[in-house]
């Protein structure tokens, strides 16, 4: 039996954070269908926060925003009025700033006792550094994940080219967390406080080195494993054009069709033979230097190869892959015109496109007159806001331009 019903339909998350795994768990929350209401202020003091620019975590889309100050009496107990009907509140404060603000775990369990309330740290509530400061990079090194990756011209560890700490080692633990106690809940009543380390989360990431190292003493590093390129069919290879290719093939029927393809079939018995490795690789970087990135992934992809292009951005969006392009409340001035440019040629080429609005996209600075009015079946005009009272603001964005 199938439902239309978002799968955290009715569950209710008041979200502390402003940045890190915590803001990304929201995000997947309410993707799911959660009610997130993103709890303010804007930080007061700059040197110990950062404001994140208006399209990250996606501009917060589907969430509701309330504004409080929680040093204050009247916003720590406009707070706890919220947590008392929420299910799950979400911070990344250092260990014991929740509590000092008389909103931790135990105020919290008095106004709701089925509250779930996790904790984002970098590592953890208690242990060795408990109170330090760090970001993605520091959790990638404490969790040697950065020893085990790539290398620079020099020797050194390579930088990431995502926030892998933040996403999967905290965000997506959080959220797997947060899941897990809702459900418990459902079956005890009770809440629970969740403790989420995003150095434990990396040292989860690490599980497959870890194990080989306390199995038979092998030191994981680049070049090292088999999922770190030791052997030549698994690793990245130029093409003639200067694109590149990954290369995957484990099982042996597709290493055997790789063989195969490339005109290499004389390593074809020879996949483990750690004798072969480096004259397999040079055949195999010969082989791919004779052809285009695009050309070797036509050939190669259907042929059960374990072979992808690597993709930068711009050819991400317009990768068949991914079907539809979201644009948030935005302003348009966040967006660079060339990418408005690009993103109706994508539009153009049968990519979906889907724009979530409001005062940031149809006011002063808007969409008017952009590539975006092309695309989309409206017209949009100015946005007049009209203030009633205290109480609410309405917004007219944008008409069709039209009859239905």
């Amino acid at each position: 039996m199938t439902t239309d019903r978002p799968l955290l339909d009715g569950i209710t998350v008041l979200d502390l954070a402003s940045v890190g795994p915590a803001v990304r768990a929201a995000r997947w929350l309410a993707d799911w269908g959660a009610d997130v209401i993103k709890v303010g202020p804007v930080p007061r003091d700059a040197d110990v926060h950062i404001t994140p620019p208006a399209y990250a975590y996606s501009a917060h889309r589907g969430m509701r925003r309330v504004l409080l100050d929680l040093k204050s009496d009247g916003g720590r107990s406009a707070f706890l009025r919220l947590a008392a009907e929420a299910d799950v509140v979400i911070e990344s404060f250092r260990p014991g700033v929740v509590d000092r603000l008389g909103i931790g775990y135990e105020a919290l369990r008095t106004a709701n006792p089925g509250i779930v309330l996790c904790s984002t740290t970098g590592f953890g509530q208690t242990g060795p550094r408990a109170q330090w400061a760090g970001h993605d990079l520091n959790y990638l090194a404490v969790g040697g994940y950065l020893h085990c990756s790539g290398r620079t011209a020099d020797g050194g560890p390579a930088l990431p080219g995502a926030t892998v700490a933040d996403s999967a080692g905290g965000g997506l633990h959080a959220v797997a967390a947060i899941c897990a106690a809702l459900t418990a809940r459902a079956t005890t009543g009770e809440g629970t406080h969740l403790d989420v380390s995003i150095a434990d989360g990396v040292l989860s990431l690490m599980s497959l080195a870890v194990d080989e190292y306390l199995a038979d003493g092998t030191e994981p590093g680049p070049r090292h494993g088999l999922l770190t390129g030791r052997y030549a069919w698994y690793d990245l290879y130029e093409a003639a054009d200067g694109g590149w290719l990954a290369v995957g093939a484990i099982e042996p029927r597709f290493f055997a069709n790789l063989c195969q393809s490339l005109g290499c079939d004389r390593w074809a018995d020879h996949q483990y033979d750690d004798e072969a490795v480096d004259a397999m690789r040079a055949d195999f970087t010969a082989a791919f230097a004779a052809r285009g990135r695009d050309e070797w992934v036509d050939l190669l992809g259907p042929a059960d190869t374990c072979v992808t292009a690597v993709l930068d951005v711009p050819e991400l969006l317009a990768d068949e892959q991914f079907d539809v392009i979201i644009l948030e409340n935005l302003n348009a001035q966040a967006v660079a015109g060339n990418d408005l440019a690009a993103l109706e040629q994508l539009v153009g080429k049968g990519k979906g496109f889907l724009m979530i609005g409001g005062y940031h996209s149809f006011g002063p600075g808007g969409y008017g007159g952009t590539p975006v009015e092309t695309i989309l079946p409206v017209q949009i005009d100015p946005i007049e806001r009209q203030d009633l009272g205290a109480t609410a603001t309405v917004q007219k964005a944008f008409h069709l331009a039209g009859q239905l």
